[in-house]
């Protein structure tokens, strides 16, 4: 087994999208920060109605997919396929834009705590046009399993620990995604296997913890060199983070807004089918 290391660390830059709503945005703040196959990675999160009660009006998309993962909160999401999902704490929607969807994400709370996580996953040339999909995934569908250090939720992928294998509540997409809540105990330590040759990051959002001997950045994307095994330790308050990781494209990445392509003439081909009514076609 080979450890993976701490190879470079992403910290979440603050800012807006949607109609206003208050973002942490760690990959995705610029082009050149991705980490192939994922796109982007927000952390919202307030206890102030003004940061997010605007949402995310309908807006369109095409070429990739969305994983909503809320903590706290609620939120509803409707799309032009008929599709209406209520997101609440522990929850995940996962949205297959693909040739194209228009949707909106709108809070169902004036008062109170909304913090979760919105990923952009990235989609091969081949399934870039595939058709658009939704997937309302309730709390009690994401497995848990329970460690000697702590718990994992496993909300994609598989993980085979002490010779047993775990499904997570996705599987079969063609980037191998690995889409992990680690919930570590005071002091809690785990192990974790992770593909050798997959992209891989951790996203500590909270307490204290490390790989190794290095700390990991709260409210950061810390990428991790190659490997096929994590070990993470929390410090004496516990902490909670994000495993994800995922088998490279390897394609050009075209991007404006809310359309990833391969070309800028598939960018074009997307803005002209957005504005002549052809993009959900």
């Amino acid at each position: 087994m080979t450890e993976r290391t701490l190879k470079q660390v992403i910290p979440g830059a603050e800012t807006s999208d949607g109609a206003g709503v208050r973002i942490k945005r760690s990959l995705g703040q610029h082009p050149s920060v991705r980490l192939d196959p994922f796109l982007m990675l927000d952390e919202f999160g307030s206890a102030e109605a003004a940061d997010y009660i605007a949402g995310f009006p309908s807006h369109p998309h095409r070429g990739f997919e969305t994983v909503t993962y809320m903590i706290e909160g609620h939120m509803l999401h409707e799309d032009h396929l008929g599709n209406r999902g209520d997101l609440r704490n522990g929850g995940v929607q996962w949205m297959t834009a693909g040739k194209g969807i228009i949707h909106s994400e709108m809070p169902q709370q004036e008062e109170g705590v909304m913090r979760g996580f919105q990923l952009w996953l990235n989609l091969p040339a081949a399934e870039k046009m595939t058709d658009a999909g939704y997937r309302d995934i309730q709390p009690e569908d994401i497995p848990e399993i329970a460690l000697t250090g702590g718990r994992i939720r496993l909300i994609a992928g598989a993980l085979t620990l002490d010779g047993t294998s775990h499904r997570g509540a996705v599987t079969g997409r063609s980037t191998e995604p690995l889409y992990a809540d680690l919930q570590l105990n005071p002091d809690g330590r785990v192990s974790l296997p992770v593909p050798a040759g997959h992209n891989a990051m951790l996203y500590l959002y909270e307490g204290e913890a490390s790989l190794g001997e290095q700390a990991l950045r709260r409210s950061a994307a810390n990428v991790l060199d190659n490997g096929d095994r994590i070990t993470v330790t929390a410090g004496d308050g516990g902490a909670r983070l994000l495993l994800i990781a995922g088998k490279p494209i390897g394609e050009p990445v075209v991007q404006y807004g809310p359309f990833v392509m391969n070309t800028p003439e598939e960018i074009e081909q997307a803005l002209r089918d957005y504005r002549d009514g052809r993009l959900t076609a």
